[in-house]
C-alpha cells in the first residue's frame, strides 16, 4: 500500500484483460502496485493485428491465418469452420490433443509470469479445467466468488457468452446470470466481457457488435458497485462510462499495451 502525504496508506491495485501470450508485459504488471487482477484471455489462438503469431498459425501458418481472419471477420463463420476442418483434416493430427498440447506450453509460460498477488478469472478463450494445474499459491483464481482487497470487496465473473465463434469457454446466458447473482453486492465487478451498451460493446476495428450482458447490466443498475471493470473488446468505441454511480471501464487490450489499467483508493 502506498503512504499519502497525511500519512494513510492507500492501495493500488493494477488490472489487465486480454493478455493473449503477453508473459513478459505480464511479469512486470503488478509494478508499483500491491495487487494484480486479470480478467483473462490468457490464450492467444490467432492474432488478428498479426496474423503469423498464436497456435493456429504455428500449425497452418500465417496465410491460412489470415483467411481464416478474413471469413470471420466477413461473419462467415460456417465457411470459416468448413475451412478449418479441412486444414486439420490435411495434417492428419488430433485436434483436441495438439490445441491442448499448444495452450498447456502458453499457461505454463504464463502462469509463471504472474507476480504475487494476482487475483484471476477466465476468459472466454481460456481452458478453466486447465487452469488449477498451472495457478501458483500467490495466484488466486475466481468465478462467482468475491475477495477482500484493501478493505474493499471485489467480485469476480468469468468467460463469455455463446456466439458463432465457439470460443472453449462460452456459457448460457442463465448460467452467467447465476454467477453474477453469487457475487452479489461489491465494490469492485471484475468480469471478462461488458455490460449489454452499445458503446461498450462495439468493437471499432473488428467492425461488429461482441456480446455483452444484460445480466451484468441489471446487476450494476441494481447494486450500483463503485466500478465495473471488464475486456474484451479489443477496440471499443467507448472506453469507458458512467452507468449511474458505476464507473465502468474496460481496462484494455494489454496484448498489444503492454500496460495495466490503476485503481487506487
Amino acid at each position: 500500500m502506498a503512504p499519502t502525504p497525511g500519512g494513510d496508506r492507500r492501495t493500488r491495485v493494477h488490472v489487465v484483460s486480454d493478455v493473449h501470450g503477453n508473459a513478459s508485459g505480464l511479469a512486470r504488471a503488478k509494478d508499483g502496485a500491491d495487487a494484480l487482477v486479470c480478467l483473462g484471455d490468457l490464450v492467444l489462438f490467432l492474432d488478428y493485428a498479426d496474423h503469423s503469431r498464436g497456435i493456429f498459425p504455428d500449425l497452418f501458418g500465417a496465410e491460412n491465418a489470415h483467411r481464416i481472419v478474413e471469413l470471420r471477420t466477413a461473419r462467415r463463420f460456417d465457411e470459416a469452420r468448413e475451412f478449418q476442418r479441412g486444414l486439420w483434416a490435411g495434417i492428419g493430427v488430433d485436434r483436441a490433443t495438439a490445441i491442448e498440447t499448444a495452450v498447456r506450453k502458453q499457461y505454463a509460460e504464463l502462469f509463471a509470469a504472474f507476480p504475487t498477488p494476482t487475483y484471476a478469472t477466465y476468459g472466454n478463450v481460456d481452458v478453466p479445467p486447465l487452469w488449477g494445474e498451472y495457478a501458483a499459491p500467490g495466484t488466486t483464481v475466481l468465478d462467482g466468488q468475491r475477495v477482500e482487497i484493501g478493505g474493499w470487496t471485489f467480485g469476480f465473473v468469468g468467460g463469455g457468452l455463446r456466439t458463432p465463434m465457439r470460443t472453449p469457454y462460452e456459457i448460457d446466458d442463465e448460467e452467467y446470470a447465476a454467477k453474477i447473482e453469487a457475487v452479489g453486492e461489491v465494490d469492485v465487478l471484475c468480469t471478462h466481457i461488458p455490460p449489454e451498451v452499445p458503446e461498450l460493446v462495439y468493437d471499432t476495428v473488428a467492425r461488429r457488435f461482441e456480446r455483452g450482458s444484460t445480466a451484468l447490466l441489471d446487476a450494476i443498475r441494481r447494486t450500483r458497485p463503485r466500478y465495473s471493470l471488464f475486456g474484451h473488446v479489443h477496440q471499443p468505441l467507448v472506453r469507458r462510462m458512467r452507468i449511474g454511480a458505476t464507473e465502468c471501464v474496460n481496462v484494455g487490450h494489454f496484448a498489444s499495451t503492454g500496460r495495466p489499467w490503476a485503481l487506487e483508493f
